[in-house]
Parts: C-alpha cells; sequence; structure tokens
C-alpha cells in the first residue's frame, strides 16, 4: 500500500456515498482484479460499485485520494464509520 492509499473493509454503501459526497478531490476505487473507479463520479458510484458489491457492503478495496483532507475523511470514517460534524 502506498501513501495516500487506505483499505477499506465492510463498508456501508449508504454512509460510504455520504462520505465521497462530502470530499473534495478525486477518490479513486481500486479492486483486487484492477479496476479503478473515480468514486466523485456518480455514474461510477452506480455502475462500479454495483459490480463489486456483496450484500450491501463492499467487501474489500483500496481508496486512493488526490487530496490528503479527503484521506482523513475518509480514513476516519473507515476506522469509526463516522463522519466529523461541521460540513
Amino acid at each position: 500500500m502506498k501513501f495516500g492509499e487506505m483499505e477499506i473493509h465492510n463498508i456501508d454503501v449508504k454512509e460510504f456515498i455520504a462520505a465521497l459526497d462530502r470530499c473534495k478531490g478525486d477518490v479513486f476505487l481500486e479492486t483486487d482484479e484492477g479496476d479503478v473507479l473515480n468514486l466523485k463520479s456518480k455514474l461510477c458510484q452506480i455502475a462500479g460499485l454495483a459490480n463489486i458489491l456483496s450484500g450491501a457492503v463492499i467487501a474489500e478495496a483500496t481508496i486512493r485520494c488526490t487530496d490528503p483532507d479527503d484521506e482523513s475523511l475518509l480514513f476516519r470514517f473507515n476506522l469509526y464509520h463516522e463522519l466529523p460534524d461541521g460540513k
């Protein structure tokens, strides 16, 4: 895993999309199969996430952010399953 990347496990999709909506830069989802999706695009959210969902939970993937603030926000979401208030 490189700087600016994090692995996600067992994420609630509805809450994850709410977190993505708060991100300022691009956020890429990279699967073990080699797919790379820009999750700031609603089309990629719909088309891409539908292909990698198990139940309503993302089984495993890597997230790469272009903005360090977005990385912090998604790291906190991944770790605590919550978003900071105020935005």
